[in-house]
């Protein structure tokens, strides 16, 4: 049993061996304690005196003989254990370096489907069980690393032909150089959809805010009256200021683009994507230059109308005024109508400088093309006209007056 040559096949025969060495050095300490007492129980015969039933002599030698016999037993059976438990050293490094190649090509597998989602969500997830498998990887890169120590050992005692074992080695070292070099390339490649998607994401959510800010940008409505489009004027100011700041992201986005992967970045949609964003992105800055100068004219044509207003009331009451003015005969009340016609003079002169603030802002309003350009000069023309009408009367009563004061001016002579 104990000159036996077999050591195994693999590691559970290696075991199971190992277990019956256990039962037989066992069995050998139990032969011990008895041949102990028996050789201590012989080597009494050899001392005694008178009488000897045999030779002492031939009692020691066949203790020694006995003694040495046990001895052989027990470092067979020391030799047998070593050349075993190396064996299940051997055995083990190969059940571990099996392991580690059925872990690779489970990874390999997983690897060669080379998905990287079709949206940025399932890539973040897809990234996310990348990163756990290279946690996963670093465990057993360190599993590895310790079987291949054991390896070298083996190689170093020199118990077994170390051909298999080097082959071993080899072979799975390159399968994992290999796997690391796939897991770099998935890597990147799950990088470089990230980054697409990413960019086609961002680029989503500026084409959703363009298309919202064309929207409030092209509105029709120029508010009603002076402070509803003083208002929309401050709210569109603010639409503006963000249009401006998003030209720094349109603008970004052939730098982002070329960025990317080629194989994404030379994509015929993407490209007419970026297109079509920065195309939107000039509508948008368009629009919103025309919507504030619509609104400056509707504010201009609404102050304008406010203006045309004040004028008129003024007109109102100085035409109502000068239509039942009559003119005194007395020096005295002439002389206080004329007093009055110098105030009016002034004022006069202060309506008129608001009358042909109207009158530009009109021109301004029609050589434009201001859509209300029609009904814009129709007030011009009732304002002029009805200005003309109060100069007109102004005119006649001075020339009443001037008659009454030369006449009184000649009757004082005479």
């Amino acid at each position: 049993l104990l000159v036996s040559k077999d050591l195994g096949k693999h590691l559970l025969e290696v075991e199971d061996l190992l277990q019956k060495h256990g039962l037989l050095e066992a069995d050998i300490s139990a032969q011990t304690e008895r041949v102990q007492a028996l050789n201590a129980a012989a080597l009494k015969f050899s001392e005694l005196e008178g009488y000897q039933p045999c030779d002492p002599q031939i009692i020691c030698n066949r203790v020694n003989h006995v003694q040495t016999c046990l001895e052989e037993l027990e470092e067979l059976a020391a030799k047998r254990r070593k050349e075993l438990e190396d064996s299940r050293q051997l055995w083990t490094f190969f059940q571990e370096m099996e392991e580690a190649e059925a872990w690779i090509r489970e990874k390999e597998k997983i690897l060669a489907a080379k998905t990287c989602g079709r949206d940025l969500s399932s890539v973040v997830t897809l990234t996310n069980k990348h990163k756990t498998m290279l946690g996963e990887l670093g465990n057993r890169r360190a599993l590895l690393h310790q079987t291949m120590k054991k390896g070298e050992k083996i190689l170093a005692k020199k118990s077994f032909s170390s051909v298999g074992i080097q082959e071993k080695m080899r072979e799975v070292c390159l399968r994992w150089k290999k796997l690391e070099e796939i897991t770099g390339l998935h890597q990147q490649r799950l990088e470089d959809a990230l980054n697409f998607f990413q960019f086609s994401a961002e680029t989503d959510d500026l084409v959703a805010w363009l298309q919202d800010a064309y929207r409030i940008a092209s509105s029709d409505d120029f508010g009603h009256d002076d402070y509803s489009t003083q208002a929309l004027l401050r709210k569109h100011r603010a639409v503006v200021d963000e249009v401006e700041k998003h030209r720094a992201a349109v603008l970004s986005l052939r730098k982002q683009l070329a960025l990317l992967a080629p194989d994404h970045r030379q994509g015929v949609d993407v490209q007419i994507r970026v297109v079509e964003v920065e195309q939107l992105y000039g509508e948008v800055a368009e629009v919103a230059v025309l919507r504030t100068q619509w609104l400056q004219d509707a504010l201009a044509v609404y102050r304008m109308f406010s203006e045309v207003h004040a004028c008129e009331v003024w007109l109102d009451e100085k035409e109502q005024w000068l239509e039942k003015m009559e003119v005194p005969e007395e020096l005295d009340e002439v002389e206080v109508v004329q007093h009055r016609f110098e105030s009016l003079d002034q004022e006069m002169n202060s309506v008129m400088g608001r009358i042909l603030d109207v009158n530009q802002v009109v021109q301004q309003l029609v050589d434009g093309g201001h859509p209300s350009s029609d009904e814009v000069r129709s007030c011009q023309d009732h304002l002029n006209s009805r200005w003309n009408r109060v100069v007109e009367l102004v005119e006649n009563k001075k020339g009443q007056l001037s008659s009454v004061l030369k006449i009184q001016n000649f009757l004082l002579e005479c």
